[in-house]
């Protein structure tokens, strides 16, 4: 096994392992760093900056839990939720998850259990009516509505995730006068390559909105405001500030997102009776399982066929 160092520096060696040997994203790998400070701040706070990997027992997991529970606290002053609490917990769990695949002498990764869900995580997601609605809001007679107009419509379109959709140049797009419907390539999550695919009414609108630019911007969806020189691509969270602007104009739910689109997307998939490992495919998902939050759709239409036929 080895001499020990202590925990703390071991810390920039796992995070070259997230990305070397997992091939983690670049996002994915920020998050980690940021999931696993969280640890090293406790350890610090606790006096065990000097604590070796073999020397970390299920007590101080145990501990290291009640801190994230009830000692951390969200920018409003609420506790965190189950959900977060897990992120924290899952980078724990892959830093020793580290120790084990270099043989250095730590607990077991699943030592490091999550806390359970109350409730299944709730899918949020829009109608077909509701999206119309949504459709309907932005000013197509100025530039700025035409470029909301054709990103709501792709991101319905596609069901693309909104780092994706921000990510994308006009060159992966070629629309000629006689395209009907399209489909390209993005990188996704974990650097995955996948097809995405648009509509003709996509189609239509992105059209619109690309004759109407006179630029030439990399960036397919560019900030028009943008101060002269600055980088005109739109950021994931002025897309995010834009969808729920509009939701609120159509009187939908306050929440309304572009990932509720991407459900809405697959949502809409599933309730025409196209088969789960097929959206998998479409959303970019690496394991069924998380395709699996989207039963709630097929698990309803089964038992409506069940009453239909079972009396």
């Amino acid at each position: 096994m080895g001499e020990q160092k202590p925990i703390i520096e071991y810390i920039p060696d796992f995070l070259d392992w997230l990305d070397i040997e997992k091939g983690l994203s670049s996002k994915t790998q920020e998050n980690y760093q940021r999931f696993i400070k969280k640890f090293v701040d406790w350890l610090k706070y606790k006096r065990l900056e000097n604590l070796l990997p073999k020397e970390l027992t299920p007590e101080h997991i145990w501990e290291y839990k009640v801190f994230l529970s009830r000692g951390v606290k969200t920018i409003e002053g609420k506790e965190l939720k189950k959900s977060t609490q897990n992120y924290y917990l899952i980078a724990l769990r892959s830093l020793l998850t580290f120790f084990a695949e270099k043989n250095i002498e730590s607990l077991p990764p699943e030592k490091v259990k999550l806390p359970k869900h109350k409730k299944e995580k709730e899918v949020r997601f829009l109608t077909l009516e509701q999206l119309q609605k949504l459709f309907e809001i932005p000013n197509i007679s100025t530039k700025t509505g035409l470029r909301d107009r054709a990103i709501l419509e792709v991101l319905f379109s596609t069901g693309m995730r909104i780092s994706e959709l921000v990510a994308l140049n006009r060159d992966q797009i070629k629309i000629t006068p006689k395209t009907q419907d399209l489909e390209f390539s993005i990188i996704g999550k974990g650097g995955k390559v996948r097809t995405v695919y648009l509509s003709k009414r996509a189609v239509e609108w992105l059209r619109k909105y690309l004759e109407s630019r006179t630029d030439k911007e990399k960036p397919l969806f560019i900030n028009y405001r943008a101060p002269k020189g600055a980088d005109k691509r739109l950021t994931p969270r002025w897309v995010e500030k834009m969808v729920k602007k509009y939701a609120l104009l159509a009187g939908l739910p306050a929440n309304t997102t572009p990932h509720v689109l991407r459900h809405s997307f697959a949502t809409y998939l599933l309730s025409q009776g196209v088969d789960l490992r097929t959206v998998q495919e479409f959303l970019g998902h690496k394991t069924i399982t998380a395709t699996q939050i989207y039963t709630h759709v097929t698990s309803k239409r089964l038992k409506e066929i069940h009453k239909k036929y079972f009396k």
